[in-house]
């Protein structure tokens, strides 16, 4: 016993290490601590093990090791199995094992099954009458131990260790064991474990044993599943067929009643009717073609079995205890969708319509949903093991979406309001939760997915979806998905946030309504500014207060009406009269002062009241302190809050800030701005060297051109000049131009020492400093339409630098004016038109392109699938998005084959499985076409052999008829000159 002892110490330290309260933190080593122990043979051990042992006590905890170890789908486990299985030339002696004990456990299950159903039989009397009664528990007990009366001793203690250990695990690894709790004729643990007894332990070692098979095949593991088919050995088991036959017989059809399945399905034996259903999945998807192939054609009655199970009550196992009868439902859909998977011909889908009826398919999936409403308003049914009748009737319905493909009365039963006598609501509810889309395969084929809607995805808001669907961008192979996976995530986080704040109503109740918010304060900003415009300085009029009696009532009926408006018209049509009668009211009433105090006030409250929906909205505080910081859009409505408080308690005049909003609000003013912005480094160059141009003139203007730099000037009458009294008067235009006249001084005035500016018939030297020069130049020569020659001294002719002051004047004209400044208003103009085309390009794109594939509008033009309908059902781009966070919410083990490829596809992000310039809607017209035209051209080629062989007849005649007259040209030749021979040879007469 030293060997099993050592196993169960094994087992036992697996099985603390994955269980307990720190069970998160000990489940990211879990992989670890596997691949520790598969290091120190711990798989090589289990298959020895496995092999080697007699005892049953060692064999069941060597399965559990087994289980233990590949747990989660370890790949290096894995990969240390088929190694030691496959290279070691040890399968074929494992599988034998395995294959006998599979066989063991069918012949069990025959020898028992009468047994078993006269148990049922007495246990359903039993519930009718409300009598609780042991005998035929006993006697099922004494008939199994019965058989093995030889081994009773052993079979207990194995037994007995196998129950504790299984209990243990199946305790840890799926908590809904623990409420799986007896029936209504239970009354005490004993009698539970005298249930568990009841199953001979050559059956209840199958369900380790499946689990086991299972994990080796799981994530999808092709040689692993190719293996337990097909050994290539001198004798091959087939563990796929056999699993099918075990669940054949364990469910009774040995007997040929499909019908009375719940005769054979009861509480102890219902989990591992799963297990085998699981171990059948696991074995198929990915997908395995041949292993589907295999179930699909096996000559058993396994595909019916599965097909009653999800079609039948299964009572009286159902009238206490749905939830597990909802769970055998909810594999055996998953069974049959795995057997379909990825495939792109139609022989299992025939095979399993071939008994399958479509109007008790969608009873049965209508009966679920119904169940899934009276267990959301009792709350007493499907909530406790995780298994909603909801989410059942919802695999049924993908089911039968699949199946519909090839049957046509499904597809129209599928359709609401199909049934008039029942009502569709399950149907619109299924098809609302409902999406496909067409992914591609490394190979480079297409395969079209349909698959649940998660339940986190309807909180993605309907401003984020506009957003995304308006400001996605395209690369550089015009393709949007590039950009638009890089938001998936933000998206993602944001229906996260979303699901948080519906449990606070008033957070929800704000950010609901954040449109409503952002046009209120827009409207409460044009009618501030225009009280501002209009009315201030406040208070000089007097006229505050100061109504006509008949005006006053108007006005108030005004507001009375336009209250009333808010409740029957849309809230921006309602808001704006509101809020101009309430403004006017309120001015005549308490006047213009108090007015804009509480209309800015009721201003500041709604942007702040917006500034929570918008955070509320988009989780801004969730993403860190740097997100904040770099998300302009939430600086920005922070800096319209601020300027709200200046406004209010600082002047006026800073509310004139808060229109441009609109500048915000609008595409097209954004585009303005953009024009300026996008080609701002062109700009900017540009500006430089226009400065570089106007220095050099200012410069030539300073050596050569000095005293033509002249100004004329207008004072301030009341200015006096900076002196130290301030009792001397500012000498005016008409006295500094007498006293010039009486002392013939130059037009030049030296600075006196009062510190008085130069001046002289309101004229100013401009070009005494180079710095002087160059802000003249700048200032005026720019300014002026001709340039700087506009406002410098008129030379005579007769003056020597005349021409030099012509060409100076009309090079500044061309360089600067015409050519420099006509580059930087052509660099915006010609960015606005860009703007403006590319917004126009945009709008046209979002309605004649694919969002996805790219494909336009002519494509679907005289195709079975319309454009309308490619974009909405086929490559809608929130079902991608969907599927996307569907891969992030499923549980990595529960994935099918095309989701696990997606979501390793995600992990490398890696865009090649979204379609691109493709569509199978199109591929299939296509091919539909193609073989038209194969199917012409093979009409025309038979028409032509026909032909060639018609013809070939005729040449075989001919050729016979030429060689007949050959023949006959020969033979009277040869007559002919034997005569002629005999004639010349004959003696004359």
């Amino acid at each position: 016993m030293a060997p099993g002892e050592l196993l169960w110490l094994m087992v036992e330290m697996e099985l603390r290490s994955f269980s307990g309260p720190d069970s998160d933190k000990t489940g990211i080593a879990m992989a670890d601590i596997q691949c520790l122990l598969d290091k120190e043979g711990a798989s090589e051990l289990v298959i020895d093990v496995i092999v080697n042992t007699k005892n049953d006590r060692i064999f069941s905890e060597g399965i559990l090791l087994g289980i233990a170890l590949l747990e989660g789908g370890n790949t290096q486990t894995q990969y240390s199995f088929y190694q030691q299985l496959h290279e070691q030339k040890k399968s074929e002696k494992f599988f034998k094992v395995l294959y006998d004990r599979m066989k063991a456990a069918q012949k069990e299950i025959r020898s028992t099954v009468t047994v078993n159903t006269i148990d049922l039989g007495g246990k359903k009397r039993d519930d009718d009458n409300e009598l609780m009664t042991s005998g035929p528990r006993m006697r099922v007990r004494d008939s199994s131990l019965h058989l093995k009366e030889g081994m009773k001793g052993q079979l207990t203690e194995a037994s007995s260790a196998t129950s504790k250990a299984y209990c243990v695990y199946r305790r840890e690894m799926d908590p809904e064991i623990d409420i799986m709790g007896p029936g209504p004729d239970a009354g005490s643990a004993e009698d539970k474990s005298a249930e568990e007894i009841t199953m001979s332990p050559a059956i209840a070692i199958m369900q380790p044993i499946l689990r086991f098979l299972q994990l080796l095949c799981e994530n999808h593991n092709r040689e692993l599943q190719n293996f337990l088919r097909n050994q290539n050995n001198k004798t091959n088991y087939n563990l796929v067929c056999e699993t099918l036959q075990f669940l054949d017989c364990i469910c009774g059809s040995t007997t040929g009643g499909l019908g009375l399945l719940g005769l054979y399905i009861n509480e102890k034996n219902v989990a591992l009717v799963n297990q085998t259903l699981e171990s059948l999945t696991e074995y198929c998807q990915g997908p395995c073609h041949e292993n589907q192939t295999c179930i699909a054609t096996h000559e058993s009655n396994g595909i019916d079995i599965i097909i009653a199970l999800i079609l039948n009550d299964i009572n009286p196992l159902g009238k206490y205890r749905m939830d597990l009868v909802l769970q055998l439902k909810n594999n055996a859909s998953k069974l049959l969708l795995a057997i379909m998977e990825s495939r792109h011909d139609s022989e299992n889908a025939e095979r399993i319509l071939f008994n399958m009826r479509p109007r008790e398919l969608v009873e049965v999936m209508k009966n679920a949903y119904n169940q899934g409403l009276e267990c959301d308003h009792g709350d007493d049914e499907g909530g406790d093991d995780g298994v909603s009748p909801k989410d059942v009737g919802h695999n049924i319905y993908i089911l039968a979406h699949q199946l519909a493909r090839h049957n046509k009365l499904l597809q129209q039963m599928l359709k609401p309001g199909s049934d008039p006598e029942e009502g569709d609501e399950a149907l619109k509810y299924y098809a609302n939760h409902t999406a496909q889309i067409e992914i591609v395969r490394h190979d480079r084929t297409m395969e079209q997915i349909v698959f649940p809607v998660p339940n986190i995805c309807e909180y993605l808001t309907r401003e984020s979806k506009c957003r995304v669907f308006n400001t996605t961008e395209r690369d550089e192979q015009g393709s949007k998905v590039n950009d638009f996976f890089q938001q998936a995530e933000d998206l993602y986080n944001e229906m996260k946030w979303q699901r948080k704040i519906r449990n606070n109503p008033a957070l929800f109740w704000f950010s609901r309504h954040i449109s409503l918010w952002g046009s209120i304060s827009f409207n409460l900003a044009v009618f501030i500014n225009l009280a501002v415009a209009l009315f201030y300085p406040f208070g000089d009029d007097g006229d505050e207060g100061t109504l006509s009696p008949l005006f006053s009532v108007l006005l108030w009926i005004a507001v009375a009406v336009c209250t009333s408006m808010l409740f029957f018209f849309s809230k921006p049509v309602g808001i704006r009269p509101f809020l101009v009668s309430v403004m006017l009211r309120s001015i005549y009433t308490i006047g213009l002062g108090p007015t804009l105090i509480l209309l800015g006030a009721a201003n500041l409250c709604n942007k702040i009241v917006f500034l929570v929906s918008f955070v509320g909205n988009r989780g801004t505080f969730t993403r860190g302190y740097r997100a904040v910081i770099l998300d302009v859009a939430f600086l920005y409505h922070v800096a319209y809050v601020l300027v709200c408080m200046l406004g209010l308690f600082v002047h006026e005049f800073f509310y004139s800030f808060l229109l441009f909003d609109l500048v915000y609000r609008e595409e097209t003013l954004l585009n303005v701005i953009k024009s300026v912005t996008r080609n701002g480094r062109s700009i900017v160059l540009t500006a430089v060297l226009a400065l570089i141009l106007v220095y050099l003139f200012s410069i030539i203007g300073f050596l050569f051109l000095k005293d033509d730099f002249t100004m004329e000037v207008d004072r301030l009458k009341n200015r006096t000049p900076i002196t130290g009294s301030s009792e001397i008067p500012t000498m005016t235009l008409t006295s500094m131009m007498g006293t010039c006249e009486k002392e013939n001084c130059s037009p030049t005035i030296p600075a006196s020492n009062s510190g008085e500016e130069d001046y002289e018939d309101g004229i100013e030297r401009a070009c005494d400093t180079l710095l002087m020069c160059i802000v003249t130049v700048l200032n005026q020569g720019l300014r002026n339409g001709g340039g700087v020659g506009d406002v410098l001294r008129r030379p005579s002719k007769d003056e020597p630098l005349f021409a030099a002051r012509v060409v100076y004047d009309l090079l500044f004209f061309f360089i600067v004016i015409i050519i420099v400044l006509n580059l930087i208003f052509g660099v915006i103009i010609d960015t606005f038109a860009d703007l403006r085309s590319e917004k126009q390009k945009k709008e046209e794109i979002l309605k004649t392109t694919c969002f996805i594939c790219g494909l336009e509008r002519d494509k679907f033009d005289n195709k079975t699938v319309s454009f309308e309908e490619h974009i909405k059902s086929e490559h809608s781009m929130w079902h991608y998005l969907y599927f996307i966070v569907l891969v992030k919410v499923k549980d990595p083990t529960e994935y099918t084959g095309p989701e696990s490829y997606v979501a390793q596809m995600i992990v490398e992000k890696n865009l090649d499985w979204f379609p691109r310039m493709r569509a199978m809607s199109l591929v299939s017209n296509e091919g539909d076409s193609e073989q038209n035209e194969i199917r012409n051209l093979q009409e025309k080629l038979e028409s032509t052999m026909n032909l060639v062989k018609q013809l070939s007849g005729q040449l075989a005649e001919l050729k016979e008829q030429m060689t007949e007259q050959r023949k006959n040209k020969q033979r009277l030749g040869f007559l002919g000159s034997n005569t002629a021979h005999v004639n010349h040879h004959m003696p004359p007469h």
